[in-house]
């Protein structure tokens, strides 16, 4: 690990502490030196705060941070920001607004300062959005009328426009096709400067120089990428298994050699009872034995107990270095659709596929062709004001039940004011508070954090939430409709929601650019929507 003096990002003993009294952070110290580093760990370890602490979005209750030079950051819910145009993701809304004004002709000093040197920001802006299938019609075109992967590429894009000496990404690869992540990855290789990635895209996280892990608010640093870490953890996590086994076997053994100490001393005393009583011996010379018994017994059972109670200290520092890493526990519910059960209709501008039954059906697809906008069209929702022209060709769908799930790729369906249990409770408005709190505690979701604002939620605990909104339904859905669910995702809850999705007897349809995790569902069939609503099946 670099030294605090000579790394670009430095902490020491920062801790947060949300209004609510909530920890967020306690006493977390360490650097980031001038490499890509990859920053792992659970979510709700407090990743997504670290780094807007980082940024200066948010001030420490306690310690200090301090960074070499401006820091950008690509936040998590970067997509939530729907009104957000292209020109801002880029960061020259300021510039550019400055141009236009004088190109009407106001000559005002303050738009001159805006702008600045950077006279040619439109023409560079353009050809940054060229590789993207953009240019510069588009840099007014809001962020809910592109695809959320688009809007990734396109502020990650504006990132590598500002050239900032440090950078912070949150979740980067989130809603990326396949082309996307590897266009990002050679980004990510070829980048200057500081870079600092949360991340759970192990792909993305091989690429990377060193790996940061933030646990139980403690971060440490290994040199290398992912695997090595993982590679490294692994063992450490197998010796302190090993570690705690024989430990547990120590406490056992001193535990049963105390209990047959304190037989022998019973043996003992019952004896020389007996021997008192039946008076075999000098009446002086048994009272001085019988005080030799008693300060030998008390000896014993000091030493007995000793020894316990150091075996058992050996044992609860030998199990401190077991990792708990407690991950969701989803369990759907059954809805009983029959196999014959016509639930949806897909239609393509080309043919049209049927979902009937508790089949599985996998939706996927370049960034941009329209999967979600056909989800949308399917769901009878628009959360694409204006994007999407009425003429032109596209694929959409018909429902056959009403009782159905969804989980949006942007989970902007939650008051971000309002809590997490009145979230909850809002569609559930006849399940009780004490039953609402036990689902979402199998969430993860406990304590002070159900009574949070969601806004102040990482984007693993906001998909928490909308999840267990979506599993709260009654009568359970017949139909779950999941756009991207595995983004914000840490891995261990990936594994869960793959068990669930295993044990869930309705239908579902997924769209996600995660090879791993669609091949885990047991899929029944596997449809690629191109341009133009053109349907195929795979």
């Amino acid at each position: 690990m670099s030294t605090f003096k000579n790394s670009p990002i430095s902490l020491t003993d920062v801790g947060l502490i949300w209004p609510d009294g909530a920890v967020a952070l306690a006493g977390v110290t360490g650097t980031f030196g001038a490499r890509r580093t990859g920053l792992v760990g659970s979510n709700g370890a407090g990743k997504s705060t670290l780094l807007r602490l980082i940024a200066g979005e948010l001030r420490p209750t306690s310690g200090h941070i301090v960074t070499t030079g401006e820091v950008a950051h690509l936040p998590q819910t970067l997509t939530l920001g729907v009104a957000t145009t292209v020109a801002e993701l880029l960061g020259i809304a300021p510039q550019l607004s400055a141009l236009r004004a004088i190109e009407s002709g106001d000559i005002s000093d303050e738009h001159f300062a805006t702008v600045g040197d950077d006279w040619d920001v439109e023409t560079r802006a353009a050809e940054i959005l060229g590789p993207l299938g953009m240019g510069a019609q588009d840099l007014g075109r809001r962020v809910n009328e592109i695809s959320g992967g688009e809007s990734m590429l396109v502020a990650i894009a504006g990132l590598r426009l500002l050239q900032a000496p440090i950078t912070l990404l949150d979740e980067p690869t989130n809603n990326l096709d396949r082309d996307a992540r590897a266009r990002l990855g050679e980004i990510v290789t070829s980048w200057r400067g500081t870079l600092v990635v949360v991340s759970h895209d192990t792909a993305l996280l091989e690429l990377m120089d060193d790996t940061a892990e933030l646990h139980a608010s403690r971060l440490t640093t290994f040199g290398g990428p992912y695997s090595r870490w993982r590679e490294r953890l692994d063992l450490e996590q197998s010796a302190a298994l090993n570690g705690a086994r024989a430990a547990q076997q120590v406490v056992a053994t001193e535990k049963r050699q105390r209990i047959e100490a304190e037989t022998k001393l019973a043996h003992r005393a019952r004896s020389a009872q007996t021997s008192f009583e039946n008076k075999r011996g000098a009446k002086i010379l048994m009272n001085q034995r019988k005080s030799d018994a008693q300060v030998s017994a008390g000896k014993l059972r000091t030493e007995g107990d000793g020894k316990v109670q150091s075996a058992q200290a050996a044992l609860d520092a030998a199990e401190s270095r077991v990792r708990d890493d407690e991950s969701i526990h989803v369990d759907l519910p059954d809805p009983d659709v029959p196999s014959g059960r016509r639930i949806a209709e897909l239609r393509g501008t080309n043919r049209t596929v049927v979902v009937q039954g508790p089949e599985r059906v996998a939706l996927i697809g370049a960034n941009g062709v329209g999967k979600t906008s056909l989800l949308d069209t399917l769901l009878g929702v628009s959360t694409r004001d204006g994007g999407t022209d009425p003429d032109e060709d596209r694929a959409d769908g018909e429902l056959f039940t009403d009782r159905v799930g969804y989980l949006p790729q942007r989970l902007d369906g939650l008051d971000d004011n309002a809590s997490v249990l009145d979230n909850v409770r809002a569609l559930a408005p006849l399940v009780s508070t004490g039953a609402i709190r036990n689902r979402l505690a199998r969430f993860r979701l406990r304590g002070a954090t159900v009574d949070r604002p969601v806004g102040s939620l990482s984007g693993g605990e906001r998909f928490r939430v909308a999840l267990a909104r979506l599993l709260l339904a009654e009568p359970p859905p017949q139909l779950l409709v999941l756009d991207e669910p595995t983004n914000n995702l840490d891995l261990a809850s990936v594994d869960q929601l793959v068990s669930a999705l295993a044990r869930y007897r309705g239908a579902v349809i997924v769209v996600s650019h995660d090879d791993g995790f669609l091949a885990r569902l047991g899929l029944t069939l596997t449809i690629e929507l191109a341009a133009g609503g053109v349907i195929t099946e795979l």
